[in-house]
């Protein structure tokens, strides 16, 4: 049994593909959704360690998932790496200011993503 969940919210399914295999790789569990609204649904029910975010969601964005996770005390220590694919400056300093842990744009180093989790997800 992983020690570490992540749950991964991502609307396009070959990135979430990826990421799934990316994440698996590294040993930690992993459930998939693939909707803001489908997150905030998965949120009610489980308290994952990481949350990897697309910032452009169907239902709710990625910034309002974020939102509501740093405003639920249930969810304090949740990390949050949020990523995008139109992202520059201006969506990496919104990211951080509505909370987000870790900022990654699509497309994105392999490398530099699987060692951003594991420094997330580090004891």
């Amino acid at each position: 049994m992983p020690d570490k969940s992540v749950l991964l919210v991502e609307d396009e399914d070959n990135i979430a593909l990826a990421l799934k295999f990316l994440i698996g790789r590294e040993g930690f569990g992993l459930r998939r959704v693939a909707s803001g609204t489908a997150a905030l649904a998965a949120l009610e029910t489980e308290r994952p360690d990481l949350v990897v975010l697309d910032v452009m969601l169907p239902g709710h964005s990625g910034y309002e998932v974020c939102q509501r996770i740093r405003d639920d005390a249930r969810l304090s220590g949740v990390k949050v790496l949020m990523m995008t694919a139109g992202g520059g400056e201006v969506e990496r300093r919104k990211a951080c200011a509505l909370g987000a842990d870790a900022f990654l744009q699509k497309p994105f180093d392999t490398r530099e993503l699987t060692a951003t989790i594991r420094s997330l997800l580090a004891d």
